[in-house]
C-alpha cells in the first residue's frame, strides 16, 4: 500500500487497529508541535523563555476538553509501521511553513501550495519533489517513472540502500507523504506511456520533465504545449546544470525544447538511425555548454563506462533549481525562458577564464566525432 491510512480512535481502539495493521512504532510529540506553533503565533517569546502560563492557556483552547491523544489526526504508514501523531491539516502546514516568512509571505504560500505539479522522472525528479514538499509547494503532485532504484543511483539520488528494489516513483511519494500527510499524490509506476499521459497531465499547472526516454520526452512536451501547459527540465552537467524553460502556458508558438532539435516530431525522431541519438542527446543537452569531463565520458560509454556520469551535487542542484523556478511560475513572478545554465565552475574556479581554449578543444573534438562539428 502506497498511502497513509488515517487512524481515528472513534473507529476502533488502538489494539484494533494494530492488528489490521501492525504497529512497529509509535511517534507522539504532539504537545512539541503544539508548543512550537504557539511560539510561531507569539514572536514576543523568542528572547523570553518564560511563556508557560500563557502557552497553558493557548493549549487549553486548542484541546476544548479533549486530551491530547485525542486531538489532531493519528496517520500509520504501512510501508514501514509507523503511527505518527500530526496536528490538523491547517496547523501542520503553519507550522511546517513558519520558517519560509517573509521570504514567501502568507498569501504566496497559499498559492505555491496551491500548484498541482506534474514530475516525470524521479530520479534527479525526486530532488525536485522534495524540495517543492519541502518548501511547502505543490499539496497536489504527479510523479512518474517506471524504474526501479538501484546502488549505482544512490551516488545521486538521496535515499539508502534498504531503498533498493523500490519503484522511484513511490519511494518519492512515501517521503512527501511523511513530510505531509495531507498532500494529493498520484503514483505512475509505470511511467509515462501514450496511454496515461493525458491522466498524468490532467489538471495539472506545471510540467518538470526529467525522463531518460527520448521520445516519450517528445511526446509529453507536445502534449503539454497543445494544453499550454510549461515545461521545465535540468541536466546535469558535470558538477553543474542546464536548465531547459518552455513556457508554453505564455508563448504557444515555443518549439519543443526552446528549438534545440528543431520542429522535431515524434514519428521524424522514430526514423533517426540509433548512432545518431547521441547527436540528438547532446543538441538537447546544449552542445555549447557541456562541460570537457562529461564530453570526454559520454564518448567511453558502451567502452570503458557502463552509462554517462552523474554527482549528486549536480541532482541536488537540479532539486533547487526546478523548485526555484517551479515557485516563481506558481507566483507568476518574472522568469527568464530558453536554455539557461547554472555554472559552479565560474563561480569558484579561479582558472576557469584562462582554460577556456583548453574547454573549447575538448568540445570541438567531441562534436566533431559525433557528427555535430
Amino acid at each position: 500500500m502506497d498511502t497513509p491510512i488515517e487512524y481515528k480512535q472513534s473507529d476502533m481502539t488502538r489494539e484494533a487497529f494494530n492488528k489490521k495493521y501492525p504497529i512497529l512504532k509509535v511517534i507522539d510529540k504532539y504537545d512539541t508541535l503544539l508548543e512550537e506553533l504557539f511560539l510561531i503565533r507569539n514572536p514576543r517569546f523568542k528572547f523570553s523563555p518564560d511563556h508557560t502560563g500563557e502557552y497553558e492557556a493557548f493549549k487549553k483552547e486548542h484541546l476544548l476538553g479533549a486530551s491530547l491523544e485525542n486531538t489532531g489526526r493519528w496517520f500509520y504508514f504501512p510501508w514501514n509501521g509507523r503511527l505518527v501523531h500530526y496536528l490538523d491539516d491547517s496547523l501542520h502546514q503553519e507550522l511546517r511553513t513558519a520558517r519560509n516568512k517573509n521570504i514567501i509571505t502568507e498569501a504566496e504560500q497559499k498559492r505555491w501550495y496551491d500548484f498541482t505539479i506534474a514530475v516525470a522522472g524521479l530520479s534527479v525528479g525526486s530532488h525536485a519533489a522534495l524540495t517543492i514538499g519541502m518548501m511547502g509547494g505543490a499539496r497536489r503532485i504527479k510523479l512518474a517513472d517506471p524504474d526501479e532504484i538501484s546502488g549505482s543511483n544512490l551516488n545521486r539520488m538521496r535515499y539508502d540502500f534498504t531503498k533498493v528494489g523500490e519503484n522511484k516513483a513511490t519511494t518519492a511519494a512515501r517521503y512527501l507523504y511523511q513530510m505531509n500527510p495531507y498532500a494529493t499524490i498520484e503514483i505512475f509506476k509505470e511511467g509515462i506511456t501514450d496511454a496515461n499521459m493525458n491522466a498524468f497531465l490532467d489538471g495539472a499547472d506545471l510540467v518538470v520533465e526529467e525522463m531518460d526516454n527520448l521520445e516519450m520526452k517528445i511526446s509529453l512536451r507536445i502534449e503539454a504545449k497543445k494544453r499550454r501547459l510549461p515545461v521545465v527540465m535540468a541536466t546535469d552537467n558535470g558538477d553543474n546544470i542546464i536548465v531547459d524553460i518552455e513556457r508554453y502556458d505564455l508563448n504557444p508558438d515555443t518549439k519543443i525544447f526552446n528549438g534545440a532539435a528543431g520542429d522535431l516530431t515524434v514519428e521524424e525522431f522514430k526514423k533517426i538511425a540509433p548512432p545518431d541519438m547521441p547527436k540528438l542527446a547532446t543538441k538537447i543537452a546544449g552542445a555549447d555548454r557541456i562541460v570537457p569531463r562529461m564530453m570526454e565520458s559520454l564518448l567511453l560509454v558502451g567502452k570503458t563506462l557502463y552509462s554517462w556520469p552523474q554527482l549528486g551535487d549536480a541532482a541536488t542542484l537540479a532539486g533547487v533549481a526546478i523548485a526555484y523556478t517551479a515557485k516563481r511560475i506558481a507566483l507568476g513572478e518574472p522568469l527568464k525562458t530558453g536554455k539557461l545554465e547554472v555554472n559552479l565552475d565560474t563561480i569558484f574556479d579561479p582558472d576557469y577564464e584562462q582554460n577556456r581554449a583548453e574547454r573549447e578543444a575538448v568540445r570541438k573534438k567531441f562534436l566533431t566525432i559525433i557528427g555535430l562539428e
